[in-house]
């Protein structure tokens, strides 16, 4: 299959394929982080939300009995689709979805009191530019919350870890360490209230089979942690690669930031 090279057409292609594994996805759907998400910004009922790159909807269905309202938008159609089809068989009713760009928000400025985006910037081709659109699109006072891979602020071990992750799903683009969240929220004018790091395993053998991985590059991803150099293995505590009870870690931040 031919992908294109441009990286937001590359990112509809492959989740247009693979919307529905996104749905289901444990990473995505059971995360403990929901929980903590809700807790750090502690929404009202009368907040009127934007889920950015909504994926499986898995956010915006957290956050719907807690708001007003929620806009859960996406890129990618058959993404949008798939979370629609999710959250309103749950009976939910105030989310409303839209297809648009994470990196040119198609909303007026000043008008919501919480934007979400989790587990998605590393797919864009420019997060400083979603952030700024964020900051942008909220009310004074209003917060942007952003759970995503995190990376080591070692510069070398942090884009080996991206080739890693580039290689496994060619739309990952790229991921970033606490430090340049915390420069990207405060160069668009936002006060950092709340930073944490998880730590969250995932078995070899469905990480990769969720992208359909062919077993060459499998075999590229085994070969890649073997040689891994030591501060990559800090990071990632690869274990048992190579057998079918493959498993390693990665690093999620949860950064909240505040207008004005």
């Amino acid at each position: 299959m031919n992908e294109p090279k441009d990286s937001k057409a590359l990112s509809q292609v492959r989740f247009n394929r693979f919307a529905s594994r996104y749905v289901t996805s444990a990473t995505h759907a059971q995360g403990p982080e929901l929980e903590r998400l809700v807790g750090i910004v502690n929404p009202q009922p009368d907040w009127v939300m934007l889920d950015v790159a909504t994926g499986g909807g898995h956010t915006a269905l957290r956050f719907a009995p807690l708001v007003k309202r929620i806009v859960a938008m996406d890129i990618t159609p058959a993404m949008l689709d798939v979370a629609k089809a999710f959250i309103i068989a749950t009976g939910v009713k105030n989310v409303i979805f839209r297809l648009a760009d994470a990196e040119d928000l198609p909303f007026s400025d000043e008008i919501f009191d919480l934007v979400t985006c989790r587990i998605a910037p590393h797919h864009f081709p420019d997060a400083f530019r979603f952030v700024t659109d964020s900051a942008r699109v909220l009310k004074p006072g209003g917060m942007l919350l952003v759970q995503d891979h995190a990376l080591p602020e070692d510069e070398a071990a942090a884009r080996y870890i991206d080739a890693f992750e580039r290689m496994r799903d060619p739309s990952h683009n790229r991921a970033f360490s606490e430090s340049e969240w915390v420069g990207m929220f405060c160069a668009a004018g936002l006060s950092v209230e709340h930073t944490e790091q998880i730590v969250k395993r995932h078995e070899f053998k469905p990480w990769v089979e969720q992208q359909a991985c062919t077993p060459q590059v499998v075999a590229q991803l085994v070969q890649t942690i073997e040689k891994a150099p030591k501060a990559v293995i800090e990071w990632m505590q690869p274990n048992d690669f190579g057998t079918p009870g493959a498993w390693f870690v990665n690093h999620h931040i949860l950064i909240a930031g505040r207008l004005g």
